[in-house]
């Protein structure tokens, strides 16, 4: 039977301890007991952690052998993810962790709505509670850094390795997101994906002179939650 697998809170050497609402969550929801073994991922390292204390508040484990290094992840992306409506870029959030991002920065666009790039700074813990809680259930060997809401410029500008634009905009330099990746299947990745609206055009002249690729996921326009998912699909499978 596969054991579930928890985020520790606290970990040195031997032993590890989840606190606070994640050690409330097993002792109450899922009503573990001493001697209960789970799946812990300490400094990016999973093994096999079994229960030697538990309450309300704290629960320690004793770790035993490895189960999964973070040398198995997939290729490290980085998503810029511009901020829309909040129940479905939290979607879209989760899924992206699921499929294996990296590191996720909301991206506040010329086309975000005022609203809601005034409120998405208050989201981030929210954020980061969703992209730990899909980690484990995903069973990755490590969470996403979720940074704090940042311009288009900031983000475009210190985007590392290979870089890529999807969206709609004809362009001569657009071609297939495969297609693009083909041509260098290593290294760092860095993915942006639009508001509702699309980029403006001063935001693609801003990736054109950075050097980013503009790419396609089809000749349909998508929601930016289903590109998300395509996007991470192509690029870590």
């Amino acid at each position: 039977m596969t054991r579930r697998r928890f985020i520790a809170d606290e970990s040195q050497g031997d032993s590890a301890a989840l606190v606070g609402e994640h050690a409330a969550h097993l002792s109450k929801v899922l009503r573990a007991k001493v001697g209960q073994e789970f799946d812990i991922v300490s400094d990016g390292v999973t093994r096999r952690g079994k229960i030697s204390n538990i309450t309300d508040e704290r629960v320690d484990f004793d770790l035993h052998e490895t189960v999964q290094s973070a040398a198995s992840e997939q290729r490290a992306v980085t998503l810029l993810l511009s901020v829309f409506k909040f129940d479905r870029f939290e979607w879209a959030l989760e899924k992206a962790v699921e499929l294996g991002a990296t590191t996720i920065i909301p991206v506040i666009a010329r086309r975000t709505e005022p609203h809601l790039a005034k409120a998405a700074a208050k989201r981030v813990d929210r954020w980061r509670r969703i992209a730990r809680e899909s980690s484990q259930q995903s069973r990755r060997a490590a969470e996403p850094e979720i940074l704090i809401p940042t311009d288009l410029k900031s983000a475009v500008e210190s985007a590392q390795g290979t870089r890529v634009l999807l969206s709609e905009h004809e362009s001569p330099q657009r071609t297939r997101l495969k297609t693009v990746l083909a041509e260098d299947a290593s290294g760092p990745l860095a993915l942006a994906i639009g508001p509702e609206g699309g980029w403006t055009s001063e935001e693609l002249k801003l990736f054109e002179l950075n050097g980013w690729r503009f790419a396609s996921l089809g000749p349909t326009v998508l929601r930016v939650e289903t590109a998300t998912i395509a996007a991470l699909a192509i690029a870590l499978t």
